[in-house]
């Protein structure tokens, strides 16, 4: 199957994320200049968008099983416990995120061991100058946008935690994603599926995405993100339990205009806590009422990192779906262009 309008064959790089997967595990496999095991007592992800949702990645499949913490920055600046004991990835699809950049640079100048991962740009060229590995992300004939390349830009981290001996086991997790990539890819590019029925459900509804824990939430947000890339629509993500202390207080007031406009997705897995079931079921019965829908997408694949991506490309399928339906072209991001120009001109 494909779609009608695709000027950048998003389809195409989507259906190609196993492969993407395992090349970008063989690519940063055995890099030079990594620190010791010894040497690092936290890990740190700088990155933005689309290299943002790779931190999230590390964060809810290694960082659990890890012997030091992990934290993610979406932002200009450095955490202020940034040291010579600190190992940094730094990512970047296109080497000029400006927030990632400078943060990088703040890292730097505490002492910190970098690991680039990039396709080059002001990022590649600093790297060199800092004397910092380089993992090589995919040019834009492969990756036309950062969001096309979230395999490329996720895995390589994963990687490179096992060789410096702080996540072993990377590689058959690796494994086991690709395989089960490879069998849900295959059944959404068929021209009738699970995606496309779900993408007519959700119609011209807003999506509201909910899961839980540190997996889901990665899940989630990637789901939001690729429905207001591809899709060019409004969608929100909220996170159990969490959302069980806020969120479900404020709905019914407005049940005459949500029941037209939010379609719940719930996105379950196997690393859900007992309770959590429980929630999703009082929940739906509370709110079931007022929304459009309450839809479930369940992961399969053997392990968290499996599941996560198995989230991740059934709603990669389904925000370009979403986009076939009403026509529009999933590449072009006008909007986001827009705003980088502007304030490029200060």
């Amino acid at each position: 199957m494909t779609l009608a309008l695709d000027t950048d064959d998003m389809f195409g790089v989507t259906a190609r994320l196993p492969e993407q997967v395992a090349a970008a595990a063989k690519v940063a496999r055995g890099i030079e200049g990594l620190p010791t095991r010894e040497e690092i007592e936290n890990v740190v992800v700088l990155g933005m968008g689309g290299s943002g949702v790779a931190g999230d990645i590390l964060l809810a499949t290694a960082a659990p099983l890890m012997p030091v913490p992990v934290v993610v920055v979406k932002s200009y600046s450095s955490p202020a416990f940034v040291d010579e004991h600190s190992l940094v990835f730094v990512i970047s699809c296109s080497g000029d995120t400006e927030e990632t950049i400078e943060a990088a640079g703040e890292a730097v100048m505490q002492g910190a061991r970098l690991v680039c991962v990039t396709s080059g740009g002001e990022l590649g060229r600093l790297a060199d100058e800092w004397g910092a590995p380089v993992v090589p992300v995919p040019g834009t004939d492969e990756i036309p946008y950062p969001r096309a390349g979230l395999g490329a830009m996720a895995v390589p981290p994963l990687v490179v935690l096992e060789d410096v001996g702080l996540f072993p086991g990377a590689a058959e997790w690796i494994d086991d994603a690709v395989r089960q990539l490879q069998r849900r890819r295959d059944e959404l590019v068929k021209h009738e599926n699970p995606a496309t029925a779900l993408a007519r459900r959700i119609g011209r509804t807003i999506p509201l995405v909910h899961s839980a824990n540190a997996l889901g939430a990665a899940a989630a947000m990637r789901w939001k993100c690729q429905i207001n890339e591809n899709a060019n629509a409004p969608a929100f993500h909220a996170v159990m339990p969490e959302l069980c202390h806020n969120e479900i207080q404020g709905w019914g007031q407005h049940g005459d205009a949500t029941r037209q406009l939010v379609t719940i997705v719930n996105l379950r897995h196997d690393a859900e806590h007992p309770q959590i079931g429980r929630r999703y079921e009082l929940y739906s019965e509370l709110v079931g009422e007022v929304v459009a829908g309450i839809e479930d997408v369940r992961a399969e694949g053997d392990g968290d990192l499996a599941q996560l991506f198995d989230l991740i490309i059934y709603g990669d399928f389904v925000s370009l779906y979403m986009a076939g339906q009403e026509g529009i072209d999933p590449g072009p991001i006008p909007a986001l262009v827009e705003l980088k120009q502007r304030l490029s001109e200060g």
